[in-house]
């Protein structure tokens, strides 16, 4: 019910909406919760497992109960917290994990199951009778399993990813936060003040206590507004900070619009942020937990911090007659504002036997609430005490078993809580997250005097840290009451109390899993599912932690906590994959030539992540094949010009390069002269090819590797590995440059006749003979030149800075034609290489070594290698092994296919039988017939039999003859003239 004169909202502003079918009115600044609250609605779901009617346990994020499903059809929104929806006009919301209704759910019958249900019942029920599992379980699983529904149709919702970058990033706007912000602020740093409520000033607004004479709210409000006004503070309310990650960096949820009616189309719904912070100070406050009892899931049934929360900023008492159950000084707070409110307070029980009442109520001292009534809403409670028992009549149980510190994101790096006896809760370890300050309540500062101070040290030391003069702001005068708490966990007594409201799961479940040994916190969670609903724990996780340790008879600070992992609070997939729907649901890169190639028709094709042009049609041609052999004809009678940007670029530096570049290479690189090339193979730790490339030594401590297509993020994490982890006292950097590079291959005859015409130094044989490398000038703009071939021919590879790659590929592709040649695509790059019986990630796929390649050669003997150790293991040097071969057609039938396999004459086609595969074809024009590559069992010794090849999938079958897979030029004469 509403109370006149109480809260923040606008009651000038009233806001019509729905919930389960039915309207209500609330106003401006409701949360879907307070106004279902002030409608007097109770039950707002169901619970998991039991479907056990719930009410609204919290004010906030954390809250397990109220989870809904917002609107309809392609704006299907499910599991939002009704504490964090605010409501506008038209806002339609409905109950989730019903059916057929609310009021009259048929799963409910669960509950009358529930000893049969228990902890860890799913693991020993459904092992028999085995054939039921496919048939029976698992689907009546699946249907029963989910909280929330997607909609029918397509999210119509539109999503954004954004960046930012500060000085300072504060988490919370509470007292501790905004005084955070405020002396960093005045001190000249660019600051971010992120809160996932609406309104910034955390605790204040639920609150009745002054801050420097005038109210809590008030003061946020009025430091707020200041803050707004400073142009280096960027104030972000509406979110919520979602994880901490190496570097500074930090994930965030912006809710956009989900607090409006009428959303144009395409308007923002929420917007994912990653934000880069020099420092961050961690303001996020504390949670209330919760006292188990036999029946304490009853609604009606609040924490009483939330019960204070709704009285004070949303002006709605939960109940007529509201009863609270404490263990701590705080909750008395929660009667005291009641009745100044003239809501009936019916008594405070207090399990300390010296508590003493703070206001005009009755306190029972020393007693414990052991019993709820009332089914779909709380009726009445059990007191029970030295004296006996009591039943109180009350529809509100306002409870507090204490308090917990925010403490998760300090743990998203791996760092474990420590316990601090003195608030029966834990609180973060200092250095869990390089360059954060904790402060406030977060950090077990209870009082609003300590959290406005914290705020200010915490600044302060961030910003020192900085290497900025703090500025000198004075705290404000607040309440310093002490936190006075005697840790009660749970009432003991028979029946079932709750710890885990969404996921139902019991006190009697923590001990049943301490019983059959699942002794270890993280054990216990997935036994019981205890703390792996939406809320994380968030509510029931402390509590549930000191149960497992009374349980085995172990300390709390012995039994640890579990693992606290982002995201604090769940985030749509939507949001994290912003801009990845439809076709960008991989990211689409392309070439600087990209433009010029369409502009040429020439079809775009997938290689990887890089689009890039399958072949370039001419007037006349019909088919692909016609324009590939005139491709291919041009590289090998003229010239051809191709991009090959998309090849793996990584610039080295460094002392110690060398031995970088000899430790993961199988050949020697340390010996490499200046201004030369040398082709390299890289195996994995497992002794197999991990890649192929070229690296140029570029100057006496800087290197050039290039790696494949594929590769080249495979290759720049394993240097990154190898740099960090196995050699980080090594003085080398390393960095991909494959974007920064527009590359292009010039191969033919007349390659050099080609590039002399653009260079403004010619070259020659003498000067730039096979395999160099250096710096060159091309019409005035820097490059570098590489004469390095993939296709058998006199070629060279020019780099230019990428803002001059459209222009220089045109100019390239221009001078080519009035020499008789042209661009030519992948289709001829591929006929190319397999005429040299080059390798490429179809041959290298993960499961070949250097000897089944026929580069076992390359595996140096003078020194060590990752990977060759074990590239020498029997298994890998065995008879029998599939090896490297080419092949070519001999039978009447011509084509070869990828994919398919080889059998010996007189062998049925079959797996048993199977002598090997096809990894790549091309039908060469030059050869005059199809040429294949493929790994063939001991092939390097069988050129010149002739076996079968069978597609099965295609339905070609042809006899094919092994042979060398280098069958244009073997001897290299062109490559090098």
């Amino acid at each position: 019910m509403r109370i006149q004169g109480k809260g923040l909202v606008d009651r000038s502003r009233p806001v019509s909406f729905r919930f389960d079918g039915n309207t209500y009115r609330g106003f401006d600044g409701d949360t879907l919760a307070s106004a279902l609250l002030a409608n007097d609605v109770r039950m707002v779901g169901r619970s998991f497992k039991y479907h056990r009617p719930r009410g609204i346990l919290t004010a906030g994020s954390e809250e397990p109960n109220a989870l809904v499903t917002v609107g309809s059809g392609p704006a299907t929104d499910p599991n939002v917290r009704a504490t964090v929806q605010e409501i506008y006009d038209g806002l339609e919301a409905r109950p989730q994990n019903v059916w057929p209704s609310l009021g009259f759910d048929l799963l409910s019958v669960n509950d009358l199951a529930a000893p049969f249900l228990g902890a860890g019942f799913y693991y020993k029920t459904f092992m028999w009778p085995r054939a039921f599992w496919e048939k029976v379980y698992e689907p009546a699983i699946r249907r029963a399993a989910g909280l929330g529904a997607l909609g029918p149709v397509k999210d119509a919702d539109h999503y954004e990813k954004a960046y930012a970058f500060c000085d300072l990033l504060v988490i919370g706007a509470g007292p501790a936060g905004l005084m955070a912000a405020l002396v960093a602020a005045q001190s000249g740093a660019q600051v971010i003040l992120a809160d996932e409520d609406s309104v910034m000033g955390g605790r204040l607004n639920g609150e009745t206590q002054f801050v420097d004479g005038i109210a809590g709210a008030e003061w946020a409000a009025n430091t707020v507004a200041h803050l707004a006004t400073m142009d280096n503070v960027r104030l972000m309310s509406r979110t919520t900070v979602t994880g901490a990650y190496d570097g500074g960096t930090f994930g965030a949820l912006e809710r956009v619009n989900h607090h409006r009616q009428g959303v144009p189309r395409g308007a923002v719904k929420e917007t994912f942020w990653r934000i880069v912070a020099k420092r961050s100070v961690l303001a996020a406050g504390a949670i209330e937990r919760h006292i188990a009892f036999q029946n304490n899931d009853r609604p009606g049934i609040m924490g009483a911090g939330a019960v204070r929360a709704y009285l004070n900023r949303w002006g709605v008492a939960p109940g007529s007659a509201v009863t609270v159950f404490a263990n701590n000084d705080d909750a008395h707070r929660t009667a005291i504002d009641m009745v100044e409110a003239g809501v009936h307070v019916a008594a405070v029980i207090d399990s300390r036997a010296d508590a003493k009442a703070l206001g005009d109520y009755r306190v029972m001292a020393g007693a414990m609430v052991s019993g709820s009534a009332g089914r779909k809403q709380l009726e009445s409670i059990t007191v029970q005490s030295a004296s006996g028992t009591e039943r109180i009549a009350t529809d509100c149980l306002a409870v507090s078993g204490g308090w917990n510190p925010t403490v998760h994101m300090t743990c998203h790096m791996n760092e474990r809580p420590t316990w601090n006896a003195d608030i029966a809760s834990f609180v973060p370890t200092p250095g869990s997250i390089p360059g954060m300050d904790v402060a406030g309540a977060c950090k077990g500062a209870f009082s609003t005097a300590a959290c406005l101070a914290e705020g200010v040290a915490a600044a302060k030391s961030g910003l020192e840290a900085l290497g900025m003069k703090p500025a000198e702001v004075e705290v404000p005068v607040a309440d310093d009451a002490p936190y006075n708490i005697a840790p009660l966990w749970a009432v003991p007594g028979k029946g079932r109390a709750w710890l885990d409201f969404q996921n139902d799961v019991s006190v009697k479940d923590i001990k049943q899993a301490a019983i059959e040994n699942f002794t270890s916190v993280e054990h216990m969670k997935r036994y019981t599912t205890q703390g792996m609903a939406t809320d994380q724990g968030k509510n029931s996780n402390v509590t549930a932690l000191a149960l497992l340790a009374d349980a085995t008879g172990r300390g709390i600070p012995e039994t640890g906590t579990t693992t606290f992992r982002p995201p604090y609070s769940p985030v749509a997939l939507a949001a994290l994959g912003a801009g990845a729907q439809g076709a960008g649901f991989a990211p689409e890169r392309k070439t600087t030539s990209h433009l010029a190639s369409v502009a040429m028709g020439a079809p775009m094709i997938a290689v990887g992540l890089w689009y890039r042009p399958s072949y370039f049609p001419t007037v006349g041609e019909t088919t692909w094949r016609q324009a590939c052999d005139r491709e291919v004809g041009y590289v090998r009678q003229a010239v051809g010009v191709c991009d090959v940007s998309t090849l793996g670029k990584i610039d080295i530096q460094g002392p110690d390069a060398a031995k970088l570049l000899d430790f993961v290479y199988t050949n020697m690189f340390s010996t490499l002269k200046e201004g030369r090339v040398r082709y390299g193979l890289m195996l994995r730790e497992d002794g197999h090819v991990m890649d192929d490339g070229t690296c140029a030594r570029m100057g006496l401590h800087h290197y050039v590797m290039t790696t494949t297509t594929a590769a080249a993020g495979p290759v720049m994490r394993h240097l990154e590995f190898v740099t960090q982890a196995l050699h980080p006292e090594w003085d080398v950097r390393i960095m991909s440059v494959t974007e920064q590079w527009a590359q292009f291959a010039v191969a033919g005859p007349k390659a050099r006749d080609l590039l002399n015409g653009l260079l403004d130094a010619p070259i020659d044989g003498d000067t730039w003979p096979f395999m160099a490398c250096g710096d060159v000038s091309v019409q005035g703009i820097k490059g570098r030149l590489f004469r390095i071939s993939f296709s058998g021919e006199h070629a060279y590879e020019l780099a230019v800075p990428s803002r001059y790659g459209d222009a220089l590929f045109r100019t390239l592709v221009a001078q080519a034609e009035t020499l008789k040649g042209g661009a030519y695509g992948m289709e001829a790059l591929n006929v190319l290489r397999i005429e040299k019986g080059f390798i490429t990630h179809s041959e290298i796929d993960g499961r070949v070594t250097a000897q089944d390649i026929g580069m076992g050669r390359m595996l140096s003997q003078k020194k060590d290698f990752i990977g060759k150790t074990m590239a020498m293991r029997p298994g890998f040097v065995a008879e029998g092994r599939e090896q490297l071969v080419g092949m070519k057609p001999v039978g009447p039938v011509k084509q070869l296919t990828a994919g398919a396999h080889i059998y010996n004459d007189g062998q049925e086609a079959v797996r048993a039988h199977d002598q090997g595969y096809v990894t790549s074809v091309g039908f060469s024009p030059t050869m005059g017939h199809f040429l294949g590559m493929g790994f063939v069992k001991d092939g390097q010794s069988r050129h010149g039999e002739v076996l079968n090849m069978v597609d099965h999938l295609r339905g070609v079958q042809t006899r094919v003859e092994l042979c060398d897979p280098v069958v244009f030029d073997p001897e290299g004469g062109r490559v090098r003239g």
